[in-house]
């Protein structure tokens, strides 16, 4: 057993290790000069553009389109376009048979020929009542007639009337009975809606149509030349995303070609999948020409920062905290270290607003394997052991 003197002997070596090792790590990194730069990968300062962004996908759909549906009940006799044609507001789309509908539009046509002769047969009898009456007011004047003779007369000139006002409620009520009827035969041509591309058939020449309890659904018009993007976004990101934000995106078929637009809105109910919150945002795209179609899978990139023509660096490249970052440059074969103020940062690359000058030697790793296999905040430059010394700036 050790005596109490060794204990604290002990004691005394531990201190003595917790205080030299940080103390000579720091005289190692930033006190002596460092000559022997062979241990690390060096990058130039250059100017140019980065950005820092939110990533998503996507899923393509036209901004505006219509479901077709038919209003009546019948066979489909005619179906006059294929999927993909490009059709006009107006176009004529389907033909149902139309053979009962037409019967209903004849019977009704003779029903109020038959009502209009009747009211004029009636404003006839009018006429004759009015004559007779006349004449019959005459001759009781003269006492030629008595005086019930006079007052029917006037009683059947009032029968008249309100027969004929009954005869012309009744032709008004079958002329709306008539128009009705011939709407519902136009409902037999189904004709475009809008302009655009026919997107898809749901029915066939043929086929029977029942459209007493729904409306059956015939085809779909999309109009392809403004699409709308619905990126899924994940709670995470959802609150950095912004009305007329800036985003681009690439279809998976094509991901060399960026199509820029802008945040249109963010939708405020979300959807889960697999416990994961996602928001949809929606964005619209001119569709020009015409290479954007329904259901592309894209990556989006909601750009939160942008600067362009700045100067640019590994974020390997910068240490320290965040108040006080620095960068280590080579100068006349000596590691310096440099103070630096930075600003947008992403994954890879940081930007720096002061500091450093075009052109400058940076380090931006290490050049041994085994130091490539760790943080470069272990060893080297910004750690306390195995790089070579380096100083402090100079003056």
């Amino acid at each position: 057993m050790l005596s109490p003197g060794s204990h604290r002997w002990v004691k005394w070596l531990l201190l003595l290790v917790v205080i030299a090792v940080p103390a000579y790590a720091a005289w190692n990194m930033f006190a002596a000069p460092a000559r022997d730069t062979s241990a690390f990968l060096f990058s130039q300062v250059g100017r140019g553009t980065i950005e820092k962004n939110i990533i998503a996908t996507g899923q393509l759909e036209p901004k505006r389109y219509v479901v077709v549906g038919a209003q009546v009940s019948g066979q489909v006799e005619k179906i006059h376009v294929e999927e993909g044609d490009v059709v006009e507001a107006g176009d004529l789309l389907v033909e149902i048979d139309a053979t009962v509908f037409e019967t209903q539009v004849q019977n009704a046509e003779f029903a109020l020929d038959v009502k209009n002769a009747n009211l004029a047969q009636l404003k006839a009898e009018r006429e004759l009542a009015l004559l007779r009456e006349k004449r019959n007011n005459n001759l009781f004047d003269q006492d030629a007639v008595s005086a019930d003779t006079a007052i029917s007369s006037r009683i059947d000139v009032k029968v008249l009337d309100s027969k004929i006002k009954a005869s012309i409620a009744q032709i008004k009520a079958d002329e709306a009975s008539l128009a009705g009827d011939k709407a519902t035969l136009g409902f037999a041509k189904i004709y475009a809606p809008i302009s655009g591309t026919v997107a898809s058939i749901a029915v066939r020449e043929g086929q029977t149509l029942n459209a007493n309890q729904n409306a059956p659904e015939l085809l779909q018009i999309s109009d392809l030349t403004t699409m709308t993007l619905r990126a899924e976004v994940s709670e995470a990101d959802v609150e950095s995303i912004k009305r007329s934000m800036p985003v681009y995106f690439s279809t998976i078929g094509n991901t060399h070609k960026k199509y820029h637009s802008v945040v249109r809105q963010v939708l405020p109910t979300p959807t889960i999948i697999n416990d994961v919150v996602l928001y949809q945002v929606l964005v619209d795209v001119e569709n020009t020409e015409g290479t954007l179609m329904d259901s592309m899978t894209t990556q989006v990139f909601f750009v939160e920062e942008k600067e362009e023509n700045t100067l640019v660096v590994p974020l390997a490249a910068v240490k320290g905290p965040p108040r006080d970052k620095f960068v280590m440059i080579r100068e006349q074969g000596e590691l310096v270290r440099k103070p630096v103020k930075t600003g947008v940062s992403t994954r890879t690359e940081i930007q720096i607003l002061s500091g450093l000058n075009e052109g400058d030697e940076i380090v931006s790793g290490q050049a041994s394997a085994a130091a490539g296999t760790k943080d470069n905040n272990d060893r080297g430059f910004g750690g306390p052991m195995g790089g070579p010394p380096m100083r402090g700036p100079r003056g």
